[in-house]
């Protein structure tokens, strides 16, 4: 007689919902979400809003969405049950589980990801204000060069 073991895995999930979708509907999907992971004996480590942010490329004629990130613990049977679920929502544009590195907890793993997302938001603070620094110089330049008559 084999006994079927599930093991639960470290997974994380981008989701990115219809921009026009209500507060109520997002939660509506979280309150899903989360019972279909306790079902399978799972847990949520986090869930985060990051907000109405624009896409990388339009989704229909859409140009923004709200974004979402959760990690959690689970079997691949909860996993495929949330995919269904959210195949099925009109609110839910795209999604992405990813499993995660068994070795690695959700804590540190949440702390390196942390690390990244600030580290990534100070270049492109950097590199705007390098653009305006070519901006202004070049504005400036021109001044002069029209001041001089050439």
């Amino acid at each position: 007689m084999e006994t079927t073991k599930t093991t639960k895995k470290p997974y994380e999930v981008v989701v990115l919902m219809h921009p026009d979708s209500s507060v109520e509907e997002q939660k509506e999907l979280f309150k899903k979400n989360k019972a279909t992971i306790e079902n399978y004996k799972g847990s949520i480590h986090t869930l985060e809003t990051w907000g109405k942010r624009n896409l990388a490329t339009p989704i229909g004629k859409l140009k923004k969405a709200v974004y979402f990130h959760s990690t959690f613990e689970a079997d691949t049977q909860a996993v495929a049950e949330l995919e269904r679920t959210m195949r099925i929502n009109d609110k839910v544009l795209r999604f992405m589980h990813t499993r995660l590195d068994e070795r690695v907890s959700l804590a540190k793993f949440m702390e390196g990801f942390k690390k990244g997302l600030s580290e990534s938001a100070a270049r492109e603070k950097e590199r705007e204000a390098k653009m305006q620094a070519r901006k202004a110089a070049f504005a400036a330049s021109k001044a002069e060069r029209h001041d001089r008559g050439e």
